[in-house]
């Protein structure tokens, strides 16, 4: 407890050391539930936590207003942020279907990608799409993506969109603390990674007979840039290669980047653009914000293309990680969490906007903890389930508690975020 006392001596108000930040009210509130957080505030640079809580106040015409306040948030101090990248992908996906204005090219149309390069993959079918003929779109990958977080369909909307115009356009939308530089779950060089599949888009048209027409036809996309850090980033004090222990720092140098700041940053460019600068917001048509919204916060229970609901492995919370952890209990039917998780290499995350639509509770939360206590990577003995999993489910009943409790001039209006699922 006197390290705890130290800490909240030092942060009396905001106070940043080098790049990292915090705030007095986020820290108190942590601070006043030390059987749930003690260990992690005490050892926080061990578990490399960051976390990023917004309120949102509406004034009398439901115009949102934003407050952030930050606990060790440092664009600096690096972590592998997983499947948080495959949000932006989705957003870039469906931008540039808009942008091509090509007669026909939508995000129903089949998406046939091929091969071109060493390593790549071709993919013509997609058993799990019942609606579109057992055939890939890039509709079908983004329900996969946000429902079920599948790393195929990130690997096929990152080679449609092309590995710099994915970086190029996010730096020029003001985004710039990222570096999304590979596939996921498929081991690729650098070189691998920065040339995209060619991909043939197609469509059926009924007449006499059934006839295929190409509507698009993209060709090997190759980024002639590279995106590198400062510095090389090793992490840890080994890894396994194989069956043999590696006894050195794991090498992060190569790797995707993606900040707190900017994750919450797009998530809020996303679901409430006005809010940000016109050059910060997607090119997305008000369908697209609808298709977004819906499968942000569609359980894996309530979705049927996909056929997840009829997957008994998947459970409400499969990819909500604040509030509920990995609990394969119900969500209650008052709540939404439209978000994106990740978790890989012992890191956590999760960048979520939550809404309580009964007690017209609404707020955001980005937040990542490292849960590799050994330090070996590759090894299969991460901490998620009795450090990571808890964390974040505390985490989000904790600010959401405080949410509850939080007093507002203005109640808001959460209608643009009542949707019907599939289920």
């Amino acid at each position: 407890m006197k390290k705890l006392s130290f800490l909240a001596f030092l942060f009396l108000t905001t106070t940043v050391f080098g790049q990292e930040k915090t705030d007095k009210l986020l820290l108190n509130i942590l601070q006043k539930k030390s059987e749930l957080f003690g260990k992690i505030l005490e050892e926080s640079s061990k578990y490399r936590v960051q976390i990023l809580y917004t309120q949102i106040d509406r004034d009398k015409n439901n115009v949102p207003h934003f407050k952030s306040y930050a606990y060790r948030l440092n664009k600096d101090e690096y972590f592998y942020p997983a499947s948080t990248v495959k949000f932006p992908a989705c957003l870039l996906a469906l931008e540039k279907l808009n942008q091509l204005k090509i007669n026909g090219l939508t995000r129903k149309t089949w998406m046939l990608s091929d091969s071109a390069f060493d390593g790549q993959i071709r993919q013509t079918k997609d058993e799990s799409n019942l609606e579109n003929g057992g055939l890939p779109t890039i509709e079908h990958y983004i329900k996969k993506i946000l429902v079920v977080s599948d790393n195929d369909a990130f690997n096929r909307l990152y080679e449609f969109v092309g590995q710099e115009a994915f970086n190029e356009t996010l730096y020029k939308k003001g985004y710039k603390d990222l570096r999304i530089v590979h596939r996921l779950q498929t081991p690729m060089s650098r070189e691998q990674n920065r040339r995209s599949n060619p991909i043939i888009f197609r469509n059926k048209s009924v007449g006499d007979e059934l006839t295929l027409s190409d509507v698009y036809r993209q060709p090997m996309l190759i980024n002639p840039k590279t995106y590198e850090p400062k510095s090389p980033i090793k992490l840890g004090k080994g890894y396994m290669r194989g069956d043999k222990l590696v006894e050195e720092g794991f090498d992060f140098t190569y790797k995707n980047y993606f900040s707190i700041e900017n994750q919450q940053a797009i998530l809020r460019g996303v679901l409430f653009p006005e809010s940000v600068a016109p050059e910060q917001r997607f090119d997305l048509t008000k369908d697209d914000y609808t298709f977004l919204y819906k499968y942000m916060s569609q359980l894996p229970t309530e979705t049927l293309s996909p056929p997840y609901a009829k997957d008994t492995s998947l459970y409400d919370s499969y990819c909500k990680f604040f509030m509920f952890g990995d609990s394969k209990k119900p969500m209650p039917s008052t709540m939404r969490i439209f978000n994106k998780v990740g978790d890989a290499y012992g890191f956590l995350i999760d960048n979520a906007y939550i809404v309580d639509f009964e007690k017209k509770v609404e707020f955001m939360l980005t937040a990542v903890i490292y849960c590799n206590s050994d330090g070996i990577f590759n090894d299969d003995k991460y901490d998620y389930d009795n450090i990571g999993f808890p964390f974040m489910a505390n985490l989000g009943k904790t600010i959401y508690e405080y949410e509850v409790k939080r007093k507002r001039k203005i109640k808001p209006n959460l209608s643009k975020f009542v949707l019907t699922y599939d289920k």
